[in-house]
């Protein structure tokens, strides 16, 4: 994928530079100093593709921010107002993210001092990954209202769900597999359910409706895949958290709109989205996945405060 972005980019950057010099060519077009100016931006635009590369393995793919996130949420009971809610979601700990950087992940979620954190999926990439000292780094999270997840579809590929289940039970950190539970903070009552990853060609969140406490005072979803926001906004979620995309994990804008490939297979690729009462929150994630390199979408944990509309 590395090779392919580079060369990709330096032959469509090699087609523009020819195109350029046809052009100067011809005598009566011939000028010593434009000609010096065109030489050089044909350089630029040839070695552009590898410094973007490098720029987004060695700098960006590193550059790890704290971004918070303003939800107004129709009919929030004063007691959850102002309520901070930090996510972890997409670490793909692999030989591309080391535990130290994780571990680096986890104090900032910790210094947010959050009332509730949530984990959306992705611990690892594949199979002989460093599952057990992901799993160890997240139990170093704490929250006043605990800590809690769902599965990503690398746990399918993985096939550890199972086993991730069980040992973040061991560390205080509840997996919600296709299974909710109530929180509460003061008078208010939080339902919280998980669902394991929703393909993108279902996204239909079967089961998930019997999930829906309608007694509650708020209803949040855990779920990797964005993509099943149309069917959480049906179901009457007030807030679905997820991650998934990375934000593109390589986005480019071009007049004012994201181009990424996250966007072939869901419109919710990053940040926040509304529909009539129900909102969603699409994070970048830590991790890289495939090609080891994030830009114009560095990684991110997301401190989410919610508020009453």
């Amino acid at each position: 994928m590395l090779w392919a972005m580079v060369t990709v980019g330096t032959t469509v950057a090699l087609a523009i530079a020819r195109q350029m010099e046809r052009r100067t060519n011809t005598p009566r077009d011939f000028h010593p100093a434009r000609r010096v100016f065109l030489r050089t931006v044909q350089t630029a635009l040839v070695a552009a593709p590898s410094m973007a590369t490098g720029f987004g393995v060695f700098i960006e793919r590193r550059d790890l921010r704290l971004v918070t996130q303003d939800m107004k949420i129709p009919g929030l009971p004063q007691d959850l107002n102002g309520m901070l809610i930090t996510q972890v979601s997409d670490i793909h700990l692999s030989p591309f993210l080391s535990e130290k950087e994780l571990a680096y992940a986890i104090d900032m979620a910790n210094e947010t001092k959050p009332n509730l954190i949530v984990v959306t999926g992705d611990l690892i990439t594949r199979g002989g990954d460093p599952l057990d000292a992901c799993i160890r780094q997240l139990g170093r999270l704490k929250a006043d209202l605990g800590v809690h997840g769902c599965n990503g579809n690398h746990e399918v590929y993985a096939k550890c769900e199972e086993y991730v289940e069980a040992e973040c039970a061991k560390r205080g950190i509840n997996m919600l597999r296709q299974r909710n539970l109530t929180l509460t903070r003061g008078k208010a009552k939080i339902n919280l359910a998980g669902v394991d990853y929703q393909p993108s060609s279902v996204t239909k969140l079967v089961g998930a409706g019997q999930l829906l406490d309608p007694s509650a005072n708020f209803n949040l979803l855990l779920s990797h895949n964005p993509a099943v926001f149309d069917e959480a906004t049906k179901q009457g979620w007030d807030l679905t958290l997820a991650g998934h995309t990375h934000g593109g994990q390589v986005s480019v804008e071009i007049l004012h709109q994201h181009m990424n490939i996250a966007r072939f297979y869901t419109p919710y690729t990053y940040g926040p989205y509304e529909q009539g009462n129900s909102r969603i929150f699409v994070t970048r994630g830590i991790g890289t996945v495939g090609l080891p390199a994030r830009i114009g979408a560095p990684p991110e944990i997301a401190a989410i405060r919610l508020w009453s509309t």
